[in-house]
């Protein structure tokens, strides 16, 4: 294994001797440098892993040292020191983008312990984008696939709560994509540890408190050896509770003073242990009418709910169908061994007009069971299920009843608000679909529908 690479800068020699003798055992590769403009060219040249630099340099200042190495790579951590322990100066060192600072005269031991801490880091930073990067190449992007405007809100709001510190409810009909989002916020915030999620109506009630807080050894028959638990895996990173509104009552009081205090001792220790977790909640029930009616404690509830993203059913954004079916398609040909290119307009129209009670996982196992059935390069309506094509009754006097009347006012509309389009763009198919905010091949599939042809409207 490579050793970690650190550069030190600073225009005092005794300083640099210090730095080398305090980090001399770790096993690192150190490099001095006592003139900061030859540092900046190396840092051009050459890779490291960290810097640690004075703030107070003749010819060029570490603040200004930052700045530029911050962006050849914005993920290098630097620590700066300085002499002058002002609040203001430390607060600027870290609003500039240093990862930490340090006083001087030089403790060695808060300098191993700052190196240690940021290496740490940028190594498990490193794993997450390798991961990230394996299980996309393996199953495709797991980003957020939508642009309607209420999914448009929800990611959004994702990238405001990302990186605050903040708490995080997310409510919305099972098979929406609940987990989906709170990973989007795990992988968007300046956490550096783990996402660990936990399923807490699938683990019965007399293991889950183990499961949150480990134990001791012999504080049970079976505990031969002391066993962390998901708490602290999750330090420094996001704990995620789906169904949190299955947690029983005594759980939800020490899930509260977990919350409360951020430390808990495991079953059978006597010594408390510190977590730094964000928590992110879901549920797909009405939580506010759970605290309502007694089944989940006001208290736990307002200190989950700091924010609250509410995640759309497929039925509510329906516009989003054919590009969830564009998304999938290859995923799953791929995994069945297939070799089908496309779906026809008949097969998406009656994918694209079913309200989808399971949402987002129903129209997956839908299209994996057609793709299992069809037999051609191209994906036909003859094998989607029979129910999918069922009429909904009518709940209207008219003799057309109210769905078929929506529907033939609402293909009406469709066809003129296109066509309006590209009137005004010329015929231009692509200015026209980003006015609609559409993705092009989802204009496309519009045109198609209506039998509408760009072309007739170029001038």
């Amino acid at each position: 294994m490579r050793k970690h690479s650190i550069l030190i800068v600073d225009d005092e020699p005794d300083m640099l001797s210090t730095c080398r003798e305090a980090l001399s055992g770790e096993d690192l590769s150190i490099t001095l440098e006592s003139d900061p403009r030859r540092a900046l060219e190396r840092l051009g040249k050459e890779s490291f892993d960290l810097v640690v630099a004075d703030i107070k340099m003749p010819g060029l200042a570490g603040t200004e040292l930052l700045k530029a190495s911050k962006e050849a790579d914005p993920d290098l951590p630097i620590i700066l020191m300085t002499a002058f322990p002002e609040v203001d100066s430390a607060v600027e060192a870290l609003r500039t983008g240093a990862s930490d600072y340090l006083i001087k005269p030089l403790n060695p031991e808060e300098l191993r312990f700052k190196v240690a801490r940021l290496l740490e880091e940028r190594r498990i930073k490193g794993e997450n984008r390798l991961l990230v990067s394996h299980l996309e190449k393996r199953h495709g992007s797991s980003d957020i696939i939508g642009q309607s405007p209420k999914i448009r809100a929800v990611l959004e709001m994702v990238n405001k709560v990302a990186r605050t510190p903040a708490d995080v409810m997310i409510l919305g009909e099972s098979g929406t994509g609940k987990e989906l989002i709170a990973r989007k916020i795990h992988a968007q915030s300046r956490r550096s540890g783990r996402f660990v999620p936990v399923d807490c109506g699938a683990i019965p009630e007399n293991l889950l408190e183990n499961e949150f807080f480990g134990h001791e050894k012999g504080a049970y028959t079976d505990a031969s050896a002391s066993t962390p638990g998901l708490l602290e895996f999750a330090h420094c990173g996001t704990f995620f509770l789906d169904e949190i509104c299955e947690l029983s009552p005594s759980m939800q009081a020490k899930l509260l003073r977990t919350l409360q205090e951020r430390q808990f001792r495991r079953i059978g220790g006597k010594d408390s242990i510190s977590v730094d977790v964000r928590v992110v909640a879901a549920t797909n029930k009405d939580i506010a009418k759970e605290v309502q009616e007694g089944r989940f404690r006001e208290e736990l509830y307002y200190r989950l709910n700091v924010i609250t993203l509410q995640i759309p059913s497929l039925r509510e954004r329906a516009e989003d169908i054919p590009l969830l079916v564009e998304h999938y398609l290859p995923r799953f040909v791929r995994e069945m061994g297939k070799r089908i290119r496309s779906v026809e307009d008949q097969a998406l129209e009656i994918l694209a007009h079913y309200p989808w009670p399971g949402n987002i996982r129903e129209l997956q196992n839908v299209l994996k069971k057609a793709i299992v059935l069809c037999e051609k390069d191209i994906l036909t309506a003859d094998v989607l299920p029979g129910f999918l094509v069922t009429t909904p009754p009518t709940s209207d006097s008219s003799p057309e009843g109210f769905f078929r009347l929506r529907d033939r006012h609402l293909q009406t509309f469709e066809k003129d608000y296109f066509e309006s389009l590209l009137r005004k763009t010329h015929g231009d198919a692509r200015a026209a679909a980003q006015s609609a905010g559409l993705p092009l091949s989802s204009f496309y599939w519009h045109l198609k529908k209506h039998e509408i042809k760009s072309e007739s409207f170029r001038t």
